[in-house]
């Protein structure tokens, strides 16, 4: 590794202040936080800045739906935002806002940079307006039949069946997603960032090393498809910026977002006396990286360095794309409780575990990765504890009550400290964290996790110390071991910054950094072990399963075998609803696969629903009408996003839908013949 000091600057995706903090977002939190802890520990001047996204029609309307500004509702989310990052250890040098008079400043200074060299250019346009809400309707607002395949209940820019894209105006059959209206065509002026005008510098950044190669493939085909201009403004209401010389005109949040970058930087560098110009002009010795995941590398490998190029700013030195997170080898699901937020993990487990198992998944690549819950169970107790506290608690005893906490003088075999200190003999792992080969250095790390262990088996300190005159070999190979201990929590020391804290106490020596390995510690006196990580427990796997299920139960109500409401009688009409709430009902088609009866239920089936590569359990109370073998293999439609409901005896994860007068007379609905498993139903 090169030892010249560098001055790095370094930032994540900003969080949407609409939602809190799921360990889906986290892969990319921690991957950040490894790499900025091992350059620090490097002896580089490298700064971590992030923020809160806070501007948009989304952050509008929930606001409203709370009753309370949009200002209260960010400083709010903010708040929470911050306490789960501090939770999983993820150390920010700032965390700050978008919605700052920094960011304000200095997206007005960049628009009107792009305005003055003729990058912004403006054209009427129309666009689909929600007549009851008054307001211009966003793309993710509007719901419709897909253009192209005629998928219901599709978005406004793409459909989620055959990934095609399309204006909203295309959609058939469009209603607003705010108000359930069906919207209107309305004229409006918009300004556009040329983007085409840097096609040419684009092509060449994307593929002067700044970028994964796969991305950079990834990149050649919008070039193909050629680009196009950016609509860069909103019209009021809106929550955001104002435009400079524009009546009721935004900047569009995606415009003064990646500015944010720039706007914490600057909060940090007026707070802290640090020059901002040289980080974030052309032709410094400064470095900019940003981490992002790979739903969002359009607006940071196209957009974000066009804009940074024309407005006279320095583009970054690199755009890191990680994958997405699945569990158990699925999209993370909330009835499966496998959606799992950060302050719910941080009840029930040690984030450290986290933090480990996503370094030991990572690699440099964009590739998504799997937290897998067992493998997660055997990987943690395996190698943390059983290989990495192990060294630690097999020797601690032996210096703490037989040589009065003192280390030796000397080690009992330096050429295998030696040895451990240049990695495993063939990888370095400094560049392994430096290339963001995490998965690769926890390999490493392990592989000399297993020598130290084998040493201290080999050496058999507890049977030397009964044989008379052989107390200071035992001093010198514990010793030795814990000074393997030592290098070990020095290499996992960005993953593990809290567990290196506990070991830094334990030794009693100051905050560990590269260049300590080089030297051991000898002749030292060491404070009393304290364990150091406990096992992970499946226990408290369960309880984190159940509690991110209930999350999103409503609260618990009679466990009567009533049927979780899956039919509907001939009731007086209930309180009206609007078509707003009636539009939140998702149905969809589903097979039965399974049908049993439930004991202790006089009217209760226990079904098993196939909705197309993922399976609900569903109490329905239509035992009085069907026999279980009758509804093997029959389509039916359900309720998918109902909350789950816990009964006594089980959880029923959604409503089948039947109708009729009651008893024997009631019959689930059946969909067309030609209906799959999955299809929505409008």
């Amino acid at each position: 590794m090169e030892n010249t000091q560098r001055k790095i600057l370094v930032t994540s995706a900003l969080p949407y202040a609409n939602g809190p903090i799921h360990i889906g977002h986290l892969v990319e939190y921690i991957q950040t936080d490894i790499w900025v802890r091992f350059q620090k520990m490097q002896g580089h001047e490298c700064y971590y800045v992030c923020a809160d996204d806070t501007h948009g029609t989304p952050v509008m309307l929930r606001a409203e739906q709370e009753g309370i500004t949009p200002e209260a509702l960010i400083e709010k989310m903010s708040l929470a935002h911050q306490q789960d990052f501090a939770g999983f250890a993820v150390d920010f040098d700032n965390y700050y806002s978008t919605h700052s008079e920094e960011n304000r400043a200095l997206a007005e200074e960049i628009y009107q940079a792009l305005k003055d060299a003729g990058h912004i250019s403006r054209r009427t346009i129309k666009q689909l307006y929600d007549p009851e809400k008054n307001m211009f309707l966003p793309d993710r607002f509007i719901r419709g039949q897909c253009p192209h395949c005629k998928a219901e209940d599709q978005y406004g820019d793409g459909c989620e069946v055959c990934n095609k894209t399309y204006n909203p105006t295309e959609l058939i059959n469009p209603v607003s997603a705010i108000s359930g209206a069906k919207p209107v065509e309305k004229a409006s002026e918009h300004l556009f960032f040329n983007l085409p005008d840097f096609e040419d510098m684009l092509k060449t950044w994307t593929r002067a090393g700044h970028l994964q190669e796969e991305v950079a493939n990834k990149l050649d085909e919008w070039f193909e498809a050629g680009l196009q201009q950016w609509d860069i403004s909103r019209d009021a209401p809106y929550f955001g910026f104002s435009i400079p010389g524009e009546i009721d005109k935004y900047f569009y949040v995606w415009l003064d977002a990646p500015i944010g970058y720039l706007a914490s930087f600057k909060n940090l560098c007026d707070r802290e006396g640090l020059d901002f110009e040289a980080f974030t002009r052309p032709g410094g010795d400064t470095e900019m990286y940003h981490f992002i995941g790979k739903d969002i590398m359009y607006f940071h490998c196209l957009f974000w360095p066009a804009m940074l190029h024309g407005s006279g700013f320095r583009t970054p030195s690199a755009v890191y794309i990680h994958g997405f997170l699945t569990v158990d080898g699925q999209k993370m699901s909330k009835t499966r409780g496998t959606f799992i937020k950060a302050e719910t993990w941080l009840k029930h487990l040690d984030p450290e575990y986290l933090r480990y198992y996503f370094a030991a998944k990572l690699s440099n690549r964009l590739e998504d990765i799997d937290l897998n819950l067992e493998d997660f169970i055997h990987r943690v107790n395996a190698d943390l504890v059983g290989k990495v506290v192990n060294i630690a608690s097999r020797c601690a005893g032996f210096i703490n009550k037989r040589f009065d906490s003192r280390l030796s003088a000397q080690l009992s075999e330096p050429q295998l400290y030696d040895r451990m200190v240049s990695g495993s003999g063939t990888t370095d792992v400094a560049a392994l964290y430096d290339n963001r080969e995490y998965s690769k250095a926890m390999r490493e790390i392990m592989l000399l996790a297993d020598e130290a262990n084998q040493y201290i088996d080999r050496m058999k300190p507890w049977q030397l110390i009964k044989e008379d005159g052989r107390e200071r070999e035992v001093h010198d190979i514990c010793t030795m071991g814990l000074n393997l201990f030592r290098l070990l929590m020095i290499y996992l020391k960005p993953v593990l910054p809290v567990m290196a804290q506990k070991a830094e106490t334990f030794l009693n020596v100051e905050a560990l950094a590269w260049k300590d390995l080089k030297t051991p510690l000898l002749n030292h006196t060491i404070n009393n072990f304290l364990p150091l990580m406990t096992r992970v427990e499946k226990e408290k796997i369960d309880a984190l399963i159940e509690e991110s299920k209930s999350d999103l139960m409503t609260t618990e109500q009679n466990t009567n075998d009533t049927g979780h409401g899956d039919y509907l009688q001939s009731d007086p009409v209930s309180e009206q609803i609007g078509i707003e709430d009636f539009m939140k009902v998702d149905l969809r088609v589903a097979r039965i696969i399974r049908a049993e009866h439930v004991d202790g239920a006089d009217k209760l089936l226990q079904l098993t629903l196939d909705l197309g590569g993922e399976t609900r359990n569903v109490f329905a109370g239509i035992k009085a009408a069907y026999e279980p073998e009758q509804l093997i293999d029959r389509l039916t439609v359900m309720v998918v996003n109902l909350a789950p409901r816990k009964m006594r005896f089980g959880v029923s994860e959604g409503m089948v839908l039947a109708a009729g007068p009651g008893g024997r007379d009631i019959f689930i609905l059946n969909p067309d013949t030609g209906a799959q498993p999955g299809m929505r139903i409008k």
